[in-house]
C-alpha cells in the first residue's frame, strides 16, 4: 500500500469512529433548534441504545407512548374528531328534526361553539356515541378515512394531514431508526384514527390506543359484520392511558410525549418505573406560527402537568424556541 493510500485509509477508518461515537447527527432532528431540549433528546436515547452501557434498554422494552391531539397534529380551536362529529351531525340532520330544538345538537346546527362547550363531557359522549354509531366498522373506517383525507382547518383552510407537527414526525421516525416500538396513545377514538395513522405519521394500525364505544359481532345482509353501538365502551384519556396502554401494549413505557393534563398520568406513570425514562411536554406557546394556550384552555389544558414538570424531571418544549419549523412543507 503506497504511501498516500494509506494515508487516506487512516483518515477513512478515524472519520467513521469518531462519527459513530455521536448521539445523532445533525440531520436527526433537523426542525428541533440546537439546545437543552434536543439535547436531553439525543442524550437519553443514546444511553438506552448503547449495548453494553449501565442504561441500555433491549428493543422488546423500547416502548415509546404519544398523544395524538396537541402532541402529533393541532388540536386548536378544537378536537379534529370533534369537528368530524359536528360534520356528522349536520349530515343525519335532515332524518332529525328534533334536533333542532335539543341539546347539544341545537347548538351545532346553528353554529354555537359556546353552547356546544357547555354542553360538557356529557354532551361531547352524545355527539360522539350519535355520529360515530349506527354502521358496521369498516363502514365508520371508509367514512372517517374519506372525511380526513378532504376537511380543511376551519382558521388556515388547510388540510389536517398538513398541520401534523414536522418535529415530532422527525422524533417519531428517529426513535424507530434507534430500535424503538412507537405508539399512539390518545384520548380520540381508537377506530377514528387507525384508517390514517400509518399514511400521516408512519404509525401502524395496530400500534394505535384510543378511546372506543361499544361493539358486537353480528349479521348484516347475510354477511358477518362489526356493528358499532351507541354507547361509551372506553375512555383512553387521564388516569384511562395508564390502563390503555396495559390492556393493548403489555408493557410500560420508557418514553413518552404528551401536552396537556389528559397526558399527565401516562407521563407519571412512564417516569415512575425501574430503569431509565423520559417524559416529554409539548407547551404551546407559538402564537405566530399556531396558538398560543395552556392553563385555561378549554382544549389541551395544561396546567398541573406544566407546574409539575421540573419537579418530576419533565422535558417541557418551547414550540416558540425549540422548533426551526412547524409543518411539514
Amino acid at each position: 500500500m503506497s504511501g498516500l493510500i494509506r494515508m487516506i485509509a487512516t483518515l477513512a477508518i478515524a472519520t467513521v469512529l469518531s462519527t459513530a461515537s455521536l448521539p445523532a447527527s445533525a440531520d436527526d432532528l433537523p426542525s428541533w433548534n440546537v439546545g437543552d431540549t434536543k439535547q436531553r433528546i439525543t442524550e437519553f436515547v443514546s444511553k438506552v441504545t448503547e449495548e453494553g452501557g449501565p442504561d441500555y434498554v433491549a428493543r422488546e422494552d423500547r416502548i415509546a407512548v404519544f398523544d395524538n391531539d396537541g402532541t402529533l397534529w393541532g388540536e386548536q380551536p378544537m378536537y379534529v374528531q370533534l369537528a368530524f362529529a359536528l360534520d356528522r351531525i349536520k349530515t343525519l340532520a335532515p332524518a332529525h328534526p328534533e334536533w333542532k330544538d335539543t341539546e347539544p345538537f341545537k347548538s351545532v346546527l346553528s353554529g354555537d361553539v359556546a353552547g356546544i362547550a357547555a354542553s360538557g363531557e356529557k354532551g361531547l359522549v352524545e355527539l360522539v356515541a350519535v355520529t360515530h354509531a349506527g354502521m358496521t366498522g369498516d363502514e365508520f373506517s371508509k367514512t372517517a378515512d374519506d372525511w380526513i383525507k378532504t376537511a380543511k382547518h376551519p382558521k388556515t383552510g388547510k388540510a389536517y394531514t398538513t398541520m401534523v407537527y414536522q418535529p415530532m414526525l422527525e422524533l417519531v421516525s428517529y426513535l424507530k431508526a434507534k430500535g424503538f416500538k412507537v405508539f399512539i396513545v390518545s384520548g380520540g377514538g381508537i377506530e377514528f384514527m387507525r384508517p390514517w395513522t400509518e399514511r400521516v405519521y408512519g404509525i401502524s394500525r395496530e400500534n394505535v390506543v384510543g378511546s372506543s364505544i361499544k361493539a358486537r359481532y353480528e349479521s348484516k345482509d347475510g354477511e358477518p359484520a362489526i356493528a358499532r353501538l351507541p354507547e361509551i365502551d372506553f375512555v383512553d384519556d387521564g388516569p384511562g392511558k395508564p390502563v390503555g396502554i396495559y390492556s393493548h401494549i403489555g408493557r410500560r413505557p420508557i418514553a413518552a410525549f404528551g401536552n396537556s393534563d389528559g397526558d399527565f398520568e401516562m407521563l407519571e406513570w412512564t417516569t415512575s418505573g425501574t430503569g431509565p425514562s423520559f417524559g416529554l411536554i409539548v407547551h404551546h406557546d407559538d402564537g405566530d406560527r399556531e396558538f398560543a394556550y395552556d392553563r385555561q384552555s378549554h382544549f389541551g389544558k395544561l396546567d398541573r402537568a406544566l407546574s409539575e414538570s421540573q419537579g418530576r424531571g419533565w422535558t417541557v418544549v418551547s414550540m416558540k424556541n425549540d422548533w426551526n419549523r412547524m409543518y411539514p412543507e
